[in-house]
């Protein structure tokens, strides 16, 4: 064969052998594995580019006899049901007698486990053909990222079993994660939510077979139960200002705020405490899944190294006492949602270590956004915000620097 003259021509070429395959759950694998060279050359919407792609394979190929067309055409319509044509797909003469398999399996078991941070969640179901000739028992485990709000990875293997017990293992030798039996409605619910926020990314994690089985993915996302709910689930509301004030009183009169000295705060650092406590709960707010209490060594890098210097101002007295107000509120955070010892210690660990970097962050300006940057100048400079017109009159002289940093 030449070289291919159109993706769907690729497509075939790199397939040319399917039909050769043992069995379904390889086919849908490579067909998987095709798709996911579309998914991720993709810039938005990549559910969508593969279901069009699916669909113009499917018009493409239709009068196509081979056995590699007739087999890919009806591992894509099995993967990627919903495409355009996709129903209409027949097996062909040459379709190998494992094609009447694809796609037909059942769920046989679900599970859950993550970090007791709630950093991360993966999800772990079993699948079995309803016909062995179909292939072999297979799981499907998935990582959800908390902190982006995104599927991160996706793994398929076997055999299930193996795997399965190599998460227990995991699980039980190690007092900082969790593993549970899981309803396959939560899963469904759970797993689809992050991946349509993952399918909008315009760019992926650049690590893992996410693309590679994204597609098989979503077909046995398929095969889980819906869950039943009448009434939409409540979005998660930002903390009101009543609530705000009686969460910080609350840490204030906490033993971690005593140990950290922040109950004995009080004059002119008594401004610089509460506007350190407002920024902890404004990153929190930030998190798909809001929680004001969840604490990790990765979230506190996030706050401490990237988002503060983004989103806040700071001088010297706040970068002094942030510090030390997000071990405090880290500690108590960590006693209310009750993490074993360790994991609080962990957390606190990482924050003192990575004071030097947001002290060198903090002097140096580099993560400040224009914006941040901008004001950051204009209080360096003595303006005083609340004055039109020596507000007016600084930007007026600052436009042409203001222009070339936004640019």
């Amino acid at each position: 064969m030449g070289t291919p003259q159109t993706p769907y021509d690729a497509v075939l070429h790199a397939a040319r052998d399917v039909a050769k395959l043992e069995n379904a759950l390889d086919a849908e694998m490579l067909g998987a594995a095709l798709l996911g060279s579309v998914y991720a050359v993709a810039e938005t919407d990549r559910d969508s580019a593969v279901r069009e792609f699916v669909a113009g394979f499917l018009a493409a190929t239709s009068r196509r006899r081979s056995a590699a067309a007739t087999t890919v055409r009806s591992v894509f319509a099995a993967l990627v049901p919903d495409a355009e044509g996709a129903a209409r797909v027949r097996p062909g003469a040459a379709t190998p007698a494992w094609a009447a398999h694809l796609g037909r399996v059942h769920l046989t078991g679900c599970w859950s486990y993550g970090d007791v941070y709630g950093d991360q969640t993966s999800y772990l179901a079993t699948f079995a053909y309803d016909d062995p000739a179909g292939g072999p028992a297979h799981a499907v485990v998935t990582l959800l990222d908390h902190n982006i709000g995104i599927t991160k990875d996706v793994f398929v293997g076997g055999p299930p079993d193996r795997i399965l017990d190599q998460v227990r293992q995991m699980c039980a030798g190690d007092e900082l994660t969790w593993f549970r039996d899981e309803e396959p409605a939560r899963m469904h619910t759970e797993v689809g939510r992050h991946l349509a926020i993952t399918d909008g990314l315009s760019e992926l994690p650049g690590e893992g077979s996410l693309a590679t089985d994204r597609a098989l993915l979503g077909a046995r996302l398929a095969r889980l139960p819906h869950p039943v709910r009448t009434v939409p689930a409540p979005a998660v509301e930002p903390l009101s200002a009543a609530e705000r004030t009686e969460l910080v009183r609350r840490f204030l009169a906490s033993p971690e705020a005593a140990r950290f000295g922040l109950d004995a705060v009080d004059g002119a650092e008594l401004a610089s405490l509460h506007f350190c406590l407002s920024l902890l709960l404004d990153h929190a707010a930030s998190f798909p899944d809001a929680d004001p209490m969840r604490w990790s060594p990765t979230v506190s890098g996030l706050f401490l190294l990237d988002w503060v210097h983004r989103r806040a101002v700071l001088d010297m007295d706040d970068a002094a006492l942030l510090p030390r107000v997000l071990r405090g509120w880290a500690a108590y955070a960590a006693r209310k949602r009750g993490l074993p010892e360790r994991a609080a210690a962990q957390t606190d660990t990482a924050i003192e270590e990575m004071v030097p970097e947001f002290a060198r962050l903090y002097s140096t300006g580099e993560r400040r956004s224009p914006a941040t940057a901008a004001v950051a100048q204009l209080m360096a400079d003595g303006v005083d915000p609340d004055d039109p017109a020596a507000l007016d009159a600084w930007i007026e002289a600052n436009r042409h620097r203001l222009a070339d940093e936004g640019a």
